[in-house]
C-alpha cells in the first residue's frame, strides 16, 4: 500500500513539469478556502459539541491535467471515455485547527474532569499530493457553455507534514496532577512528524466564465498516525482508541484555465 502511495505521489509532482513535453494535455490552476472538522483523541467520538468546537481552517493550491483538450494544438483530444470524464488534480494545502476537550468527561468536577477540560492543543498539518477525480457528466460539454454544472468525486493520496502543539494549563505535562491517567506515560508529543493520508472528495464545479470555474467540495481525509494531534492512548490498554486521526474539509475555490 505504501509503495502505491509514493507512486501516486512521485507522479502528482513531476506530472506538471513533465506533461508540456507530452500531447493531450492542457492545464488549470485555482485556489480554495475552507473549514476543517478534525477528529481526534480531543474529545468524544460522535459528540456534537467536540465536532463543532474542534474545527479550524484550509487553504490551498491546486494544479489539473485535462485530458480533454491539448493546449499545444489548441484542440479537443481524442475522443475516449477516460479524457471525457477524469482529471488529475495535484495540490499544495494547509490546515490548522485549535484542540480541545470537550464532552461529558471534560465537565465533570473531579480530577480527571479538570485535567481534561486544561488540556489544549493545535494540529497544524501541511499536505502535498495527489488525487484523480471522476466527472460523470461530459467534461467536453461543461467546457462550452457558461453556467453549466459538472458534478465530481475523487480518490488520491497525500503526504503529510503535522506539527502539534499539546499543552496543559495545569503545568508541564507527565505527572499525575497536571495530566489525565490515560495519557500516562508518553500518551502525548509535541515533537510533530510526517505521514501519509487518503483523501476522497464528492463535489462539484460552475462554470463561471469560458475559462474559469468555481467549485465546492466536501472531502474526508484519514491519516496513517494517530500522533497528527499530539495525542495517542494506548490502543493495547484503552480499547476507546480504535482508529487514527481523521478529518473532514468544506471548500469552496476558483479554477484558471490556461492557454
Amino acid at each position: 500500500m505504501s509503495k502505491i502511495i509514493k507512486h501516486l505521489l512521485f507522479l502528482s509532482i513531476i506530472a506538471p513539469f513533465t506533461s508540456n513535453a507530452q500531447r493531450g494535455f492542457s492545464h488549470e490552476i485555482g485556489a480554495f478556502v475552507g473549514g476543517v472538522a478534525f477528529q481526534s483523541d480531543f474529545g468524544v467520538r460522535n459528540d456534537f459539541d467536540t465536532n463543532k468546537g474542534n474545527t479550524g481552517f484550509a487553504i490551498g493550491l491546486v494544479h489539473y491535467l485535462n485530458f480533454s483538450y491539448g493546449a499545444e494544438c489548441n484542440c479537443y483530444t481524442p475522443d475516449s471515455y477516460f479524457n471525457d470524464h477524469f482529471k488529475l488534480r495535484s495540490e499544495l494545502s494547509y490546515n490548522s485547527t485549535k484542540l480541545e476537550h470537550f464532552g461529558k468527561w471534560a465537565e465533570k468536577n473531579t480530577l480527571g474532569g479538570i485535567q481534561l477540560n486544561a488540556m489544549k492543543g493545535e494540529a497544524k498539518v501541511t499536505d502535498i499530493g495527489m488525487q484523480l477525480e471522476y466527472y460523470p457528466w461530459s467534461i467536453r460539454e461543461f467546457t462550452s457553455r457558461k453556467g453549466g454544472w459538472a458534478p465530481f468525486v475523487g480518490l488520491g493520496a497525500h503526504f503529510s507534514f503535522f506539527q502539534n502543539n499539546t499543552y496543559s494549563e495545569l503545568g508541564p505535562l507527565g505527572t499525575p496532577e497536571t495530566t489525565y491517567y490515560r495519557y500516562l506515560p508518553d500518551g502525548y508529543s509535541s515533537e510533530g512528524g510526517n505521514t501519509f493520508s487518503v483523501v476522497s472528495s464528492i463535489g462539484t464545479r460552475y462554470k463561471l466564465t469560458e475559462l474559469s470555474d468555481l467549485f465546492v467540495e466536501l472531502r474526508w481525509q484519514y491519516y496513517f498516525s494517530d500522533w497528527v494531534d499530539g495525542l495517542r492512548k494506548n490502543p493495547d490498554v484503552w480499547q476507546e482508541n480504535k482508529s487514527n486521526d481523521w478529518n473532514v474539509w468544506l471548500n469552496f475555490g476558483y479554477i484558471y484555465y490556461l492557454d
